[in-house]
């Protein structure tokens, strides 16, 4: 056993002290917090601990609002034991230590963290995984399933699902729950290796899809895909296809993206990782044309049709690797707007998109790892950070959203 002091918040979740020269990562406890933990993990420099007492407790630490909340139980949270301003508070440290320690940026200009939307009932999307008790998340411990018989953070029409699910999951794998937000719409899709269709048995219509192994969607009943509404644009988004899970956040990020981008008429737009074509939309109308890749065959798709659908015809959708269009790019590219998956887009691709000049790039970033390891690239190749600004798209857990802008140093 060792007694610790806290003393900051780490990515990741845990909280962070030192201890004889090593660092200590503590789940579950608070910056500011004496603690005794038992050592799980010991490696050189670091070790993972369990934390078995709180000594001196921290102001910010709370009553978690979830039953299934904690270190032996449900991993989708891990954050509720502390109150939400602080949440804000260290969502915010933790973007502004990893752009210093990753990115080499110690100036970097990181704003407040702002709230979005209500801190419960947010998520228009779970992933159910299935155990001998009954549906649920990955443990904290993510050896096992934790069953569940509520969560907080499911938006109403979801948790109302959920509440009404009747089925048989002995050939179930998965489960996923989708909902528009805007909309009212529901999706129930079902995650299996056997081709037999299961039956939903639900008192009302309720779109179904069965997904098989390959990924192949099999619609069970009325659509394989539902519809959301985001600042008056209307996005089909099929089962397979990926979208914010928080519905206000993506109104957030649109604003956010159009205020700092300040697109012109006469431009060109590159928007890559475009997903379902969110902010491809949404720009259309204050640029001359918008280029946007996204390599997802179901997301294409789902783009393209969004794109016919609102009547544009300065929209280009391209299905590709973002590497490959990037590589044989030769359009004047004006802006660009990078929406990647968690890994980021890598050093290569920063490098390739530095070389086409554009004015300004808005990074969109769901990890702040990523996003400093990329801005090392960007910056490494003639641009500026000007700023970050962090929003809270998933209260209760420690991830982030941020959006940040980067410029063409003038001598690049």
């Amino acid at each position: 056993m060792v007694t610790l002091e806290l003393t900051q918040m780490a990515h990741g979740g845990p909280a962070m002290g030192r201890h004889q020269g090593k660092v200590f990562f503590v789940p579950y406890a608070l910056p500011g917090e004496t603690v005794v933990v038992e050592v799980e993990t010991s490696k050189k420099g670091w070790a993972r601990a369990r934390l078995t007492e709180v000594i001196e407790s921290s102001p910010e630490r709370i009553a978690p609002a979830c039953p299934h909340f904690g270190p032996n139980a449900c991993g989708g949270c891990q954050w509720q034991h502390i109150r939400y301003p602080a949440q804000l508070a260290y969502k915010t440290d933790v973007v502004s230590d990893q752009l210093a320690r990753l990115g080499g940026l110690i100036e970097a200009k990181v704003s407040p963290t702002r709230a979005v939307g209500q801190p419960w009932g947010y998520r228009n999307h779970v992933q159910l995984h299935v155990s001998p008790n009954g549906l649920g998340y990955v443990a904290a411990d993510g050896q096992r399933v934790e069953a569940i018989t509520i969560c907080p953070i499911m938006h109403p029409l979801i948790a109302e699902l959920f509440e009404e699910l009747d089925i048989e999951i002995e050939h179930l794998d998965g489960l996923s729950l989708r909902a528009g937000a805007g909309t009212d719409q529901q999706l129930v899709i079902f995650e299996t290796t056997d081709d037999e269709p299961f039956e939903l048995m639900v008192d009302r219509p309720v779109s179904c899809v069965m997904m098989l192994q390959d990924g192949t969607p099999v619609t069970l009943a009325g659509n394989d895909h539902l519809f959301e509404r985001v600042k008056g644009h209307e996005y089909r988004v099929s089962a397979g296809s990926f979208f914010q899970v928080n519905t206000a956040g993506a109104e957030v990020l649109v604003d956010a993206v159009v205020d700092c981008l300040s697109p012109r008429p006469h431009e060109t737009l590159l928007d890559l990782y475009c997903g379902v074509g969110l902010f491809s939309l949404a720009l259309s109308t204050l640029v001359a044309q918008v280029i946007a890749v996204e390599t997802h065959p179901a997301a294409v798709t789902d783009a393209r049709f969004n794109v016919e659908a609102a009547g544009l015809d300065n929209v280009r959708i391209l299905q590709d690797d973002v590497a490959s269009v990037l590589s044989d790019f030769d359009e004047v590219a004006h802006a660009a707007i990078v929406d990647p998956p968690r890994s980021g887009c890598g050093p290569g691709v920063m490098r390739q998109l530095a070389s086409l000049r554009p004015n300004r790039l808005i990074y969109v970033a769901c990890d702040p790892a990523t996003l400093a390891r990329d801005a090392k690239a960007l910056t490494g190749a003639g641009y500026h950070l000007v700023q970050v600004q962090p929003y809270d798209l998933f209260p209760q857990t420690y991830h982030v959203e941020c959006v940040a802008l980067f410029v063409r140093d003038a001598l690049a």
